[in-house]
């Protein structure tokens, strides 16, 4: 199965359930940090899971990485994927939020860090599928996040050679948040993707569900 496998209306649905998934993430997201986000429209391609290291910058780059799997009417794995050095900025805005006072990211305990990490994943991807379950009357359950801190092509390595069981296309969604962190501090432009690679029927059931031939 490729993009050819689906008519130019049927990608055109596809590539929309990726933008509302999206800007659902990007409201809990600016609810949970309690910061004013705006998003930019996103990208959103429909690729094979072997070639997505083609569709990002430097494959030595760092990169910190939440991954969950959702079983359900809409069975899909996914990943939330961060320049290292942004994802520093997301954990400190979340703390912050939840103690009150700044702590710079060089002073928090590693557990600390990755738990915030998994948190910010955790709520972008929950309400990415939520979305998605909204539009298809359908439910779903989420595993435990994982997180990962790597080169990027290790982390897609992962994703090709793991979740490529799964399914063998993957919905590609690369947007960059705009966030306010406060009165005192300039807004942020924040990278983020989301990588969702449905299960093989997945789509047939999102397509049905949409009345979309």
């Amino acid at each position: 199965m490729d993009e050819n496998t689906f008519s130019p209306m049927q990608l055109d649905a596809i590539r929309e359930v990726g933008n509302i998934g999206t800007g659902n993430a990007a409201t809990a997201l600016s609810k949970m940090l309690s910061c004013k986000t705006m998003m930019d429209v996103p990208d959103v391609k429909f690729v094979s899971v072997y070639e997505l290291s083609k569709y990002y910058g430097n494959p030595t780059d760092t990169v910190a990485a939440v991954f969950v799997r959702s079983i359900g009417g809409f069975m899909c794995s996914l990943i939330f994927i961060q320049p290292e050095e942004e994802s520093h900025f997301m954990v400190e805005l979340l703390l912050k939020q939840q103690f009150g006072t700044y702590i710079p990211y060089d002073e928090i305990p590693e557990h600390m860090s990755d738990s915030a990490l998994t948190e910010v994943g955790n709520i972008v991807l929950s309400s990415f599928l939520n979305a998605i379950n909204l539009l298809l009357g359908t439910q779903h359950q989420i595993s435990v996040p994982g997180v990962a801190h790597d080169m990027l092509s290790s982390v897609l390595d992962v994703a090709a050679s793991v979740f490529g069981q799964m399914g063998e296309m993957a919905l590609l969604i690369k947007t960059e948040l705009k966030v306010d962190a406060g009165k005192n501090e300039d807004v942020k432009d924040v990278r983020g993707n989301i990588i969702l690679i449905p299960d093989p029927d997945a789509l047939n059931v999102l397509l049905d569900k949409l009345k979309v031939s």
